[in-house]
């Protein structure tokens, strides 16, 4: 933001990538209590609300036009040289790493029963689509979660058993969290200005993601 802010001149609307963890978060800073991955978890929360909170008063008090999006779980190829945090969760099922796996249940148990995905194709479109809205999404209030499916962990082990039969996928164990949703992280606000998905099922969400793990040294 102060480089925006020193370029105020020719930068008038900045979009913000945050995430569904700002919405989430109960507001509490002291992350006592719970198993390291629901600490973890709590902590992140807790720095993206921070983090929102100071864009949004430099923006302010510069007069630069923000608009924020809040993707939940990333899936997809992204042109690093290193996986992203959401890439490690969700090919944990694959990978067969247990640790990580237990990480990606505790999310879905902070975010209310559900395991909410997003290709970062949807993603990168929808941060160039609020780009172009320009006012009309800063006058919408400025905050857009992005959501393209909601799942649950089993029902993710499940569909990764099935379509990618050369791992070894566990699809037992699930019992501790939902099997089935117990809410839906919504993209009605983002759908409602015109926006629409490629990604809308775990089928072509997960398409270019088991490639994209190998190459990373993520999957075998």
């Amino acid at each position: 933001m102060g480089s925006c802010v020193r370029a105020r001149a020719t930068v008038k609307r900045v979009v913000l990538t945050s995430s569904v963890a700002a919405v989430l978060h109960d507001g509490r800073t002291t992350m006592q209590g719970g198993d390291d991955g629901h600490v973890v978890a709590k902590a992140y929360g807790a720095g993206k609300v921070r983090s929102e909170k100071e864009a949004s008063r430099v923006a302010r008090e510069n007069g630069i036009s923000l608009v924020t999006v809040l993707p939940v779980i990333v899936v997809g190829a992204a042109p690093a040289t290193r996986g992203f945090n959401s890439s490690s969760l969700v090919l944990s099922l694959l990978a067969g790493h247990e640790a990580t796996t237990e990480m990606l249940k505790a999310t879905q148990d902070l975010a209310g029963g559900t395991t909410p995905l997003v290709h970062l194709r949807d993603v990168c479109r929808a941060q160039v689509f609020l780009a172009e809205k320009g006012e009309a999404a800063a006058a919408a209030g400025g905050r857009y979660l992005c959501c393209g499916a909601n799942t649950t962990v089993a029902r993710l082990a499940g569909f990764l058993a099935g379509k990618f039969p050369q791992y070894n996928v566990k699809t037992d164990g699930f019992g501790d969290v939902a099997e089935e949703p117990r809410m839906l992280i919504s993209s009605e606000k983002l759908v409602g200005e015109g926006f629409e998905y490629e990604g809308k099922n775990l089928d072509d969400m997960f398409d270019d993601a088991v490639e994209y793990g190998k190459a990373l040294g993520m999957l075998p």
